[in-house]
């Protein structure tokens, strides 16, 4: 059984769980979702401790607050070679700015693998850290979210 440290943010009235194991960051949550976690991961021991979890819930509470528009967090990623391929895109997409699940399929080089891209994205489980919320459909429309379309345009509207 795999011990992970837990917290919260709270941004607009919502609370957002963060996890983390010795590695680093390992989970963020939807607005208001608790033990969301159990989605995807199981085996798992939870334990509170703020004071582990500073660095992480510092950065995104500096997040939220307008101050900051990168992270720098050491990550626990257990991921298929694809969907980490998909993540480390996600990551490359500038604050404030979008992009479309094809345009993530071009950057890995798998231009047809625009529903393989979708999935992988779906099963992201750093949103906010790994900026999923920064992906659109082509028509510039908002997709699916794991945390809703309200929390999608919540941290898009935030970055502008």
């Amino acid at each position: 059984m795999k011990t992970i440290y837990h917290d919260t943010v709270s941004y607009n009235n919502h609370v957002i769980d963060v996890y983390a194991s010795e590695q680093g960051l390992l989970f963020v949550g939807s607005y208001d979702q608790q033990n969301e976690i159990h989605a995807f991961f199981s085996e798992i021991e939870i334990q509170t401790n703020t004071e582990k979890m500073k660095p992480y819930t510092d950065q995104l509470q500096e997040y939220f607050n307008g101050e900051r528009y990168t992270f720098d967090l050491k990550l626990d990623i257990d991921a298929t070679a694809f969907n980490q391929q998909v993540w480390e895109a996600l990551q490359t997409i500038p604050y404030g700015e979008t992009t479309t699940y094809s345009d993530i399929a071009e950057r890995i080089n798998n231009p047809k693998a625009v529903r393989a891209v979708a999935s992988a994205i779906g099963k992201n489980p750093l949103t906010i850290v790994v900026p999923c919320h920064r992906v659109i459909g082509k028509d510039g429309q908002l997709r699916g979210y794991r945390g809703g379309l309200e929390m999608k345009q919540s941290l898009l509207s935030l970055e502008q």
